[in-house]
C-alpha cells in the first residue's frame, strides 16, 4: 500500500498526509481521461501550443510558492527549485513553440508510383509514473511532449511528492486544458497494474529505480503496451587531460553533489589519468569538504538533506559496506547527527568489486574516485558497468574527445562538462538504465501513432 505524506526529511516531522485513491475514483478518472483526450486530440495544434504556453507561465507566476513545495517534501535547496522550475517552464515552451513543426507530415519517396505521407497523430491515454528527485522536472518531459501531441496524461507521482502533484494538476486545469487531459492520480502499485491492463491506456512512461522498471515493463509486456524507462545510472566522468583543474573540480563538483547528488545522470564515478589524479584528488576532496549541508529553505544553501529516511539509511548500508571491506575513505562517510535525512558529502577511494558500490547506483552525495593508466583503460573501467545514462569526458583533444565518446556505451556523452539536460536535448539510456527518449524532437515520437497514408493512382 502506497502512503502519500508530506515527510519534511530537514527535521523527520510527517506534516501532511493524503488518502489514496478508490477503485471508483480511478476508474472516473480514467473515464475524464478518456473523453478528455478525443476533445484534446482534435483541437488544432497551434490551441494546445497555446495552453502550454500558459502552462509555463504559471510555472513562472507561482515559481515560488512551488518551489517551497519540494523544499519540504524531499529537500531540495530552495535556489535549486527555481532553477528546476526555470527548466521547467524551457521544456513546455519549447514544444508550444515547436510542437507544430515536429507534427509536420512527412511525405515519402514512393517507387511503386503514387503518393505516401507519414502523419504523426496521438495514440491515447497514456500513464506516467514519476520519481521525488525532481518532482516538476520529470514530469515536464513526459506531459510537455504528450500533451502537445495530443494524448491525455494520468500521472502518479511518488508517494512522498503528493503536493507537488496537487500543484500542477491544477496549474493543467488553470491554464484551460479540458478537465482529464492531465489528471493526478494517488493510486497504490496494485491499481497501477490494473489500470495498465485497461484497454483505454496506450502507453506507460517510468522514471525510477531498475527493480521499479523491471516491474513495470513485466507488466506492460504481459499487456501488450508500449512502455518509455528512464532508470538508473552510475555514470562515469573521465578525466583525459588537464589544463584547467579548478575547472575540472568546479565540474565534477558539480556533477556528483548538485541535488545532495541525487540525480540519475549525477557524475558517481570519477575516473582520472594517473598523471592527474594526485593533484585532482587533493582539490576535489578539500572542494567536498567545504561543503557544509544546511537548511534548504535558505537561499544561500547549496546541500540540504537526503529525501528520506530510507534513502539515508540505504545510501550509509552502502557506504559502511565499502568501508568495511577497505575502501579509504578521503571526506565525510558518515551521517549527521541531528533530525532528518542528513549525509555528510563523502569521498571514497579503493573501491573494489566485491563491494555494493562497485556495481550499485549510490544515490546520495558520495563520489567514487578511480585510476587509470591510459585512455583505454579509463574507457574500458567507464563500461563495465550494467547502467549505460550518460558520461562525461573532460579533454582539450577534440579528437580524443570525439573517439572515447564514440567508444563509450552510454545514451549521452557530455564533453568539457557535466552531464545535464535542456529541453532540445534527447534524454535516455542504453543497458539497465532503460529504453526509449524523452526531450527534443525524440520526445514527440515515443508515443505516436506514425500512421501511414498512401495515396494509390
Amino acid at each position: 500500500m502506497e502512503h502519500y505524506r508530506v515527510v519534511n526529511p530537514a527535521t523527520g516531522q510527517t506534516e501532511r498526509e493524503y488518502p489514496t485513491a478508490t477503485d471508483a475514483e480511478l476508474r472516473e478518472a480514467l473515464d475524464r481521461a478518456d473523453r478528455a483526450q478525443r476533445d484534446w486530440a482534435a483541437r488544432k495544434p497551434a490551441e494546445r501550443a497555446a495552453a502550454l504556453h500558459r502552462v509555463a507561465d504559471l510555472y513562472e507566476e507561482r515559481r515560488e510558492q512551488l518551489a517551497a513545495v519540494i523544499t519540504r517534501e524531499m529537500g531540495k535547496p530552495v535556489k535549486q527549485g527555481l532553477g528546476e522550475i526555470a527548466i521547467v517552464v524551457s521544456i513546455y515552451r519549447y514544444y508550444a513553440d515547436h510542437g507544430e513543426e515536429f507534427l509536420k507530415e512527412e511525405e515519402l519517396q514512393v517507387a511503386s508510383g503514387g503518393r505516401a505521407v507519414v502523419r504523426k497523430e496521438a495514440v491515447g491515454t497514456l500513464l506516467g509514473i514519476m520519481p521525488w528527485n525532481f518532482p516538476y522536472y520529470q514530469v515536464a518531459r513526459f506531459a510537455a511532449p504528450n500533451l502537445m501531441l495530443g494524448n491525455a496524461v494520468l500521472l502518479k507521482h511518488a508517494p512522498q511528492c503528493p503536493e507537488s502533484a496537487l500543484e500542477m494538476e491544477r496549474i493543467f486545469l488553470d491554464a484551460g486544458l479540458p478537465e482529464g487531459a492531465y489528471t493526478n492520480i494517488f493510486a497504490t502499485n496494485e491499481q497501477i497494474e490494473t489500470l495498465i491492463g485497461d484497454d483505454r491506456v496506450q502507453g506507460v512512461s517510468l522514471t525510477g529505480s531498475e527493480r521499479a522498471g523491471a516491474a513495470v515493463a513485466e507488466i506492460c509486456g504481459r499487456n501488450l503496451k508500449k512502455v518509455v524507462l528512464e532508470l538508473g545510472g552510475s555514470d562515469p566522468y573521465l578525466i583525459l587531460g588537464v589544463s584547467d583543474l579548478d575547472r575540472v573540480v568546479k565540474n565534477t563538483l558539480t556533477g556528483r553533489m548538485l541535488n545532495a547528488g541525487q540525480a540519475c545522470n549525477a557524475s558517481k564515478r570519477i575516473i582520472a589519468l594517473d598523471e592527474h589524479y594526485d593533484a585532482f584528488v587533493e582539490r576535489y576532496t578539500e572542494a567536498v569538504r567545504a561543503i557544509v549541508p544546511g537548511d534548504p529553505a535558505d537561499p544561500d544553501t547549496y546541500m540540504g538533506p537526503l529525501s528520506s529516511q530510507k534513502a539515508l539509511d540505504t545510501l550509509d548500508e552502502q557506504v559502511q559496506d565499502a568501508v568495511g571491506k577497505g575502501a579509504t575513505v578521503l571526506a565525510g562517510g558518515r551521517r549527521i547527527d541531528r533530525p532528518g535525512a542528513w549525509y555528510e558529502p563523502t569521498v571514497l577511494a579503493g573501491i573494489t568489486p566485491d563491494m555494493r558500490a562497485h556495481q550499485e547506483e549510490l544515490f546520495g552525495p558520495v563520489a567514487l574516485l578511480f585510476k587509470a593508466g591510459d585512455e583505454d583503460e579509463a574507457v574500458a573501467f567507464a563500461n563495465h558497468s550494467p547502467y549505460g545514462l550518460s558520461a562525461s569526458v573532460q579533454t582539450d583533444d577534440a579528437e580524443q574527445a570525439d573517439r572515447v565518446a564514440r567508444r563509450l556505451q552510454t545514451g549521452m556523452v557530455f564533453v568539457g562538462g557535466p552531464a545535464g539536460t535542456a529541453a532540445e536535448l534527447p534524454f535516455g539510456g542504453v543497458k539497465r538504465s532503460g529504453f526509449g527518449r524523452e526531450l527534443g524532437r525524440f520526445g514527440m515520437e515515443e508515443f505516436a501513432n506514425h500512421k501511414l497514408v498512401k495515396l494509390v493512382r
